[in-house]
C-alpha cells in the first residue's frame, strides 16, 4: 500500500481514536424516573448554561463550592443541596438571580428558560444516584 492511500486510510481512524478516548471520561446526564422531552432538554440546556457557576449532579455541572471557604464570586448556589420551584427559578433567570450576584439576566430565555426552570424543579434538592460505568 501507497504510503498516500495509507495516511488517507489511517488518518480518520487516528482521529476517532483520539474522540473515543476523550469521550471515555465524560459522563452523561442521566434523569430518574421518565421525565418528558420538555425536562430532557432543560437538563441539556443548563448543562450547557449553567453548569459554570451551578452544581447539580442530574446534569453533570459542577460549579458550585463545595467548600465555603473555596467559594469565589462567580459560584452560584449549589443545586444537589437546594430545592427550587417554577416560579423562584424563572425570576432568577429574568432577573440575574436573588442578590447581586454576577449571574446574567435572560441567560435563557423562552421556551428554554421555562424547560430549564420545569428540570430543575424536579430534580433540584437531591443528588443523582451514582451510577457505574465500565
Amino acid at each position: 500500500m501507497s504510503r498516500r492511500r495509507l495516511r488517507t486510510v489511517l488518518g480518520p481512524l487516528a482521529v476517532l481514536a483520539a474522540v473515543g478516548i476523550v469521550a471515555c471520561g465524560e459522563q452523561k446526564i442521566s434523569l430518574s424516573g421518565s421525565p418528558d422531552e420538555q425536562v430532557r432538554h432543560g437538563a441539556q440546556i443548563f448543562h450547557q448554561r449553567c453548569a459554570g457557576c451551578h452544581t447539580l449532579s442530574y446534569a453533570v455541572a459542577e460549579g458550585s463550592a463545595i467548600k465555603p471557604n473555596d467559594k469565589e464570586y462567580k459560584d452560584g448556589p449549589n443545586f444537589d443541596q437546594r430545592k427550587e420551584d417554577v416560579n423562584s427559578v424563572l425570576y432568577a433567570i429574568q432577573n440575574g438571580g436573588f442578590s447581586s450576584g454576577p449571574m446574567p439576566q435572560d441567560i435563557v430565555v423562552g421556551q428554554d428558560a421555562q424547560e430549564v426552570a420545569k428540570f430543575l424543579a424536579e430534580y433540584s434538592g437531591r443528588k443523582a444516584p451514582k451510577t457505574i460505568t465500565p
